[in-house]
């Protein structure tokens, strides 16, 4: 179409004199897919929700108002229904931290707190021994003359909690977008594009859902590699408190927007 979305956007593109190469390294969308939209070929991209995902971040960058492109997009395509929560595509993802670092203590606040239990224990001994020399006016009767044998103490060390909830990870067998979350719904793969290869996790949670663009990937649960489907159009799992993997239907999936 003349004044079709994807008219507007090569023409907001020339008029900033930016490359589609250039448009490609700003928001990680592949150049094919940014070829597509320009040329309305709404086909070649993975899915109606993520091609208006797409649309929505290259009007953004080159100064077009992306929520509206998306919109009539979707008018013209006739798809989808109103309100549809577009997958959020970060314009520069970052990696995920797998892992919080773990709070160092300044090894001179340690020495002082160790220091100063050290001396409290000293002061409380001082006075339960005082006390006791205090009361006592004799010696001490025998019950049977021998010493009472002290129990011993429980010398083995304490072992530490098991892990708790499941381990979940990800590794792209093709090009596919990820929204994973915890079972707070908290975002542990924040709407990326993973590229052949790339492995996202373990994570751990007491449940999880997902959402993706295909079924290029591989998930691990619990260290047990899941038989998924492997279809070219969108996708959703959730997995339950028991470790359980579900396939979920389109209105309940996760989009991270």
């Amino acid at each position: 179409m003349a004044d079709g979305v994807g008219t507007k956007l090569r023409e907001a593109r020339t008029r900033k004199r930016l490359s589609l190469g250039e448009i490609e390294d700003a928001t990680k969308i592949r150049g094919r897919y940014l070829q597509a939209i320009e040329n309305e070929d709404w086909d070649q991209l993975p899915g109606e929700t993520y091609a208006r995902a797409f649309i929505r971040t290259y009007g953004s960058l080159v100064g077009l108002d992306g929520e509206r492109l998306a919109e009539e997009q979707r008018h013209e395509r006739g798809a989808a229904r109103p309100g549809e929560g577009l997958p959020r595509v970060d314009p520069r993802p970052r990696r995920v931290v797998r892992r919080r670092e773990r709070r160092r203590i300044d090894p001179r606040l340690a020495t002082v707190g160790v220091s100063a239990l050290v001396v409290a224990a000293l002061v409380v001994i001082g006075l339960s021994t005082g006390s006791d020399e205090e009361a006592s006016t004799g010696p001490q009767p025998e019950s049977d003359g021998k010493l009472g044998a002290a129990t011993p103490a429980n010398d083995s060390p304490r072992s530490d909690a098991a892990p708790q909830g499941h381990s979940l990870e990800l590794v792209a067998t093709g090009e596919v977008w990820v929204c994973l979350l915890d079972g707070r719904g908290v975002p542990l793969v924040d709407g990326a594009i993973l590229l052949p290869g790339e492995a996202e996790g373990p994570f751990r949670s007491d449940s999880f859902t997902v959402a993706l663009g295909n079924g290029a990937v591989t998930m691990t649960v619990d260290g047990k590699e899941q038989n998924l489907s492997e279809p070219a159009s969108p996708i959703g799992f959730t997995v339950d408190s028991r470790g359980a993997v579900r396939e979920l239907p389109e209105g309940e999936r996760p989009t991270c927007t």
